[in-house]
């Protein structure tokens, strides 16, 4: 066989091939893993979206929640609804289905009667808020800089079919890869 129809039989292909490249990466961004930029500092220290920072992307996997629902710690990122902003958003799970959860006796945020620990806090700013059960289908989310967040105590509960998935991983800048 000739280089000349090595060299056709190559371009013959390459239709074939780009489509089925923009085939898979539109399956795997819709299905798999998807990133997204962090437009606040809601979540400031563990993910950067302050003013006069350089903003985190993050990459967002989408399958674990195909089987199973959010769990207390996860940081999910929903589309608003409801009384949320329309918009994606990204916050962490403190409650799910079931569980109650209310602030703050002892400055601490208390899922079923016990303090949770808050490694994550950018700031001790723990503005009180009424006990609550969450319903089924539902979670409670809250920012990691209370402060600086405007989540479940302002806007209630998100529904879980409106979570895209689980944040694991920042992305960009490269100087701050890490897992979630």
């Amino acid at each position: 066989m000739t280089s000349a129809s090595t060299d056709r039989s190559f371009f013959k292909e390459l239709p074939f091939l780009a489509v089925t490249a923009v085939v898979l990466a539109l399956l795997i961004r819709t299905f798999v893993l998807q990133t997204f930029y962090i437009p606040s500092g809601s979540m400031e220290r563990t993910l950067h979206g302050c003013e006069g920072c350089t903003r985190d992307r993050v990459i967002v996997e989408k399958v674990s929640y195909l089987v199973s629902d959010p769990d207390q710690g996860d940081i999910v990122v929903f589309h608003g609804t409801g009384n949320w902003p329309k918009e994606d958003l990204i916050k962490r799970v403190i409650a799910t289905a079931g569980q109650t959860v209310e602030c703050c006796d002892d400055g601490k945020v208390s899922v079923d009667g016990k303090a949770i620990d808050e490694p994550y806090l950018y700031q001790d700013d723990h503005r009180a808020f009424d006990k609550v059960t969450v319903p089924e289908g539902m979670l409670w989310v809250m920012g990691d800089h209370r402060s600086g967040s405007s989540d479940s105590r302002d806007h209630g509960f998100v529904p879980v079919d409106s979570v895209v998935g689980h944040a694991r991983m920042i992305i960009w800048p490269v100087t701050r890869w890490d897992w979630l």
